[in-house]
């Protein structure tokens, strides 16, 4: 589909014709970080954020979600899909969604994510300001964003607007528009490929390397105990992850023990009791109870585990471990620097 340009001037006017259709949620100020919420206004939008706390796969894999709702002998499911347009999600967002669509839909489809998924429209939005922590410019090369409906640039005096899907076509008539000029198509394909060279933290190594060394060193044990020596097993480097997709189920119970729900909630392999089974009569086994376990376990499932399946590793780059972990040691760059200098 052809590039689109729409003037700064003419842009907050795009958005509330959005609004006005759908509701529409973006990256929003939250103190001195950034969350994606639902707009109330055209200048909440902040597509000059860095990083956002949470990754927006937070919209359709939410922290807690009931999956059905019971009362005695009759139940029903929780499936509550929202049309609604998601604006300013980063590439490296976008390639993170990708993933977890897989991950959602391979085999057994978990239909409480796609539907959520199918419901929205994305339009991502190229990356004004770079993170600290940030190596999405050198991670995971070869896989391309495919997962959203449109791609916003900041060119001189405006954006090109790229639709790439009829979801996002559909989206030019709340705004005004005009073709892109070819040197406006240019300086959009600049900007978006300059920004790549800006980030602060860099992998030094391809990812077939990186997951060959990293399988070769699983039996080095006194590494991943040096790696997890502060590790306060906190799991904020797992809740922040775009690419984490397990859970935990619990069932809840009203006082009249009859009605109540079945309810997921985010889980964290990084935590002391996500690998403790119960073996009965009151027993248990911690099948990872180390912290060098718990974090190879990890750097296993970002840089090597799932590499065939998803073309490239489970890591996008963003940062966001890096930056949550009060001990300052989840940074994968600096973990596989460790592992490759074995």
């Amino acid at each position: 589909m052809s590039a689109s340009f729409i003037k700064e001037s003419d842009f907050k006017g795009f958005v509330r014709g959005v609004m006005g259709a759908l509701p529409v949620y973006g990256p929003v100020a939250k103190r001195s970080k950034y969350v994606f919420g639902r707009l109330e206004s055209a200048e909440d939008l902040r597509l000059d954020y860095d990083v956002t706390i949470l990754p927006p796969k937070k919209l359709f894999f939410p922290t807690a979600q009931d999956l059905v709702r019971f009362d005695g002998d009759s139940f029903q499911g929780c499936v509550q899909p929202e049309e609604r347009v998601i604006l300013g999600v980063h590439f490296y967002d976008v390639k993170a969604l990708d993933m977890t669509d897989l991950l959602f839909t391979e085999k057994n489809e978990d239909c409480n994510y796609t539907a959520h998924r199918a419901a929205a429209t994305i339009v991502a939005s190229n990356i004004q300001t770079v993170s600290p922590r940030a190596f999405w410019g050198s991670v995971g090369k070869g896989v391309e964003p495919k997962g959203h409906d449109a791609f916003l640039t900041k060119v001189s005096g405006g954006y090109v607007y790229e639709a790439r899907t009829s979801k996002g076509e559909a989206l030019l008539k709340h705004g005004s528009f005009a073709k892109a000029t070819d040197a406006q198509a240019a300086e959009a394909q600049k900007v978006n490929e300059d920004v790549l060279k800006k980030c602060p933290e860099t992998l030094r190594h391809s990812s077939e390397d990186v997951a060959k060394k990293m399988r070769a060193a699983f039996g080095n044990e006194d590494l991943w105990k040096r790696c997890a020596q502060d590790c306060f097993s906190c799991g904020s480097c797992n809740t922040v992850c775009p690419t984490c997709y397990c859970f935990d189920v619990q069932d809840w119970w009203h006082v009249d023990q009859k009605a109540g729900a079945r309810t997921r909630y985010w889980d964290a392999c990084l935590t002391e009791d996500f690998a403790k089974v119960s073996l009965g009569a009151g027993a248990s086994e911690n099948f990872r109870e180390s912290r060098g376990e718990r974090l190879r376990h990890r750097l296993m499932r970002k840089a090597a585990y799932l590499n065939e399946k998803l073309g490239g590793p489970a890591c996008v780059g963003c940062g966001r471990c890096s930056a949550a972990c009060t001990a300052d040691i989840a940074d994968p760059v600096k973990i596989i620097d460790a592992v490759m200098a074995t």
